[in-house]
């Protein structure tokens, strides 16, 4: 009976250890931590882009089917466009007043800037008169003076005197005229130049309403442009929700782009990523691809753990307290020679396991 029960305790014995051992590896701890880090946490990703118009109106043309690759550029959908043709109709017509309105308002200018030249001949010529005017009252004048002092001896009529009063008083009349014509060309002058600065305020703001008109031109184009919704770049379509005759506003999913480049993402517990650095080489083996091996390498590590990007962080300040080891997303590429990397699609789960002992 002893010799049994020694027989079984040391079966009991041997299976204890054993367990502990199978633990011990399936965990990866000392002894059989070979420095390959291991997580089954990891999935392809890759930058899905979903496709939305920028304008309202009625789908005219769906020129993509379910899962249909697609080039950069290459028109997907197209949108009743009669609308923003007419709208780019509108502001062209509207431009084109503009122009017509400065082409107006340049031809005004000109014909003031005449204006105020044809009014600086006048005044020259006004102020000529002055001069001659003024040197004829100057002789009339003298003339006067000495009628006066010789008729008063007898050597000049008084008939003689009266003529030469009345020269002066035509000398006098003829210098307020020149005068008066002089006032009235410089006050020409004036007006057309007050003239000619309106037309300069009105030219200038002609040509802010060209450059309005110009920009809602550009609008237009730029709307009209937007109703063929294009591919933004190379890759695979999703499934196909635009249907013939919807009609879709700004912001409406049509359809989901899938670009060929695509990524790992592991979320390694925090323990396993104390020694990894981008460029150590990762071996990941794809579900959806019959456990299929490809080589890949880490390219970086996330600047934060998973948690803190949670949209609802946990509080750990109050309660009790259970210590829960974080994860840490680790971005991993697949090398550019693996024959099926092209394979790969979004979701895909993964194993990813990362060689920690290639230090880089």
């Amino acid at each position: 009976m002893a010799r049994f029960l020694n027989r079984t305790n040391f079966f009991v014995l041997i299976a204890v250890v054993v367990g502990v051992l199978l633990a011990l590896y399936a965990w990866r701890l000392p002894p059989f931590n070979n420095g390959v880090e291991s997580t089954e946490n990891a999935y392809v990703r890759g930058s899905v882009t979903v496709i939305a118009p920028k304008v309202d109106g009625y789908v005219m043309e769906v020129f993509i089917q379910d899962f249909a690759e697609v080039k950069a550029g290459q028109v997907l959908v197209r949108l009743d466009d009669r609308n923003y043709k007419a709208r780019l109709a509108q502001a062209e017509a509207t431009l084109a007043t503009q122009k017509a309105n400065l082409a107006n308002v340049v031809q005004a200018r000109h014909v003031r800037e005449a204006g105020i030249t044809n009014a600086q001949a006048q005044l020259a010529g006004a102020q000529a008169q002055q001069f001659n005017a003024s040197a004829q009252l100057a002789r009339s004048r003298a003339d006067e003076k000495r009628s006066q002092a010789l008729v008063t001896d007898g050597s000049v009529s008084q008939r003689e005197h009266d003529q030469t009063e009345s020269g002066l008083r035509q000398a006098e009349a003829a210098q307020r005229q020149a005068d008066a014509v002089a006032q009235q060309a410089r006050a020409a002058i004036n007006a057309a130049q007050q003239e000619l600065r309106a037309v300069n305020v009105n030219e200038k703001a002609i040509e802010a309403a060209i450059e309005g008109a110009k920009a809602a031109v550009r609008l237009a184009e730029i709307d009209l442009e937007n109703t063929q919704i294009k591919a933004p770049r190379a890759g695979h379509v999703g499934e196909v929700g635009v249907k013939l005759g919807q009609y879709v506003t700004p912001g409406t999913q049509l359809v989901a782009l899938v670009p060929d480049q695509v990524w790992v993402v592991a979320n390694f517990k925090e323990a396993q990523a104390a020694n990894m650095v981008p460029g150590q080489p990762a071996l990941l083996r794809v579900d959806g691809l019959g456990n299929a091996e490809l080589k890949g390498h880490v390219e970086r590590l996330s600047p934060a753990m998973g948690s803190e990007f949670s949209v609802i962080r946990a509080d750990n300040a109050t309660g009790n307290f259970t210590k829960i080891p974080q994860r840490l997303p680790v971005r991993i590429v697949v090398d550019a020679n693996e024959p099926r990397a092209n394979d790969l699609r979004p979701g895909m789960s993964v194993v990813a396991e990362v060689d920690t002992r290639a230090k880089k």
